[in-house]
């Protein structure tokens, strides 16, 4: 798969200092840019598990996640395509909390996320916990949409959008760090969007 370098994003202005570099505020637009078909994911069949280097291997049906004490994330999100969105609101449930079911092993550095469609990212353990990370259904008050991943997406505010899986399923806990499909397609392992990662070989 081609990718094309130097996204030309729209113009950040002089004062905006809460954009990462390259990126343009998306304002009220949520852009939708997403590789797969959009699927429609009924809830009665939907799951999630935590598998891998865990004590238990876990999985929740849409109930039972739903009824795991809930969580919050208020700020921005950021995507590799150069669009940023302020002033998000989104509800579900800490990855801390879901880890915290299945038990860490004491081998585990790096997770794979993977969706219901059979897309995948890999993420370092580190990027997932002490508040960093969700699996969200909710977002400004409303069920999140299936073409922005809904009935649940994985959210990693912190890094580019394309680590926040879409119509996540779970996350497998690894030793050593695996690819997912952007990032066997050229993108950046870790797509920090304070350092430009991008791409492979970016700093």
């Amino acid at each position: 798969m081609a990718l094309t370098r130097g996204f030309s994003g729209r113009s950040r202005g002089p004062q905006c200092t809460r954009l990462p570099p390259g990126q343009y505020d998306a304002g009220a637009a949520w852009p939708v840019l997403h590789v797969e078909s959009t699927p429609s994911i009924d809830t009665a069949r939907w799951t999630f598990e935590v598998d891998g280097l865990v004590d238990t291997p876990v999985r929740w049906s849409w109930e039972e996640i739903r009824a795991l004490p809930g969580s919050r994330y208020e700020g921005a999100i950021h995507c590799v395509t150069t669009w940023s969105k302020f002033g998000m609101r989104f509800d579900g449930v800490s990855v801390d909390t879901l880890l915290d079911s299945a038990g860490v092993g004491a081998d585990a550095a790096f997770a794979l996320a993977r969706s219901h469609t059979g897309y995948t990212t890999n993420l370092p353990l580190d990027d997932l916990t002490g508040g960093k990370a969700w699996v969200v259904w909710d977002v400004d008050g409303e069920p999140l949409q299936d073409i922005h991943g809904g009935p649940a997406r994985l959210l990693v505010p912190h890094l580019y959008f394309w680590k926040s899986a879409k119509w996540v399923s779970g996350l497998t806990l690894l030793a050593e760090d695996r690819q997912g499909f952007w990032e066997r397609n050229g993108y950046h392992d870790h797509g920090d969007p304070w350092r430009e990662q991008r791409y492979q070989g970016d700093r």
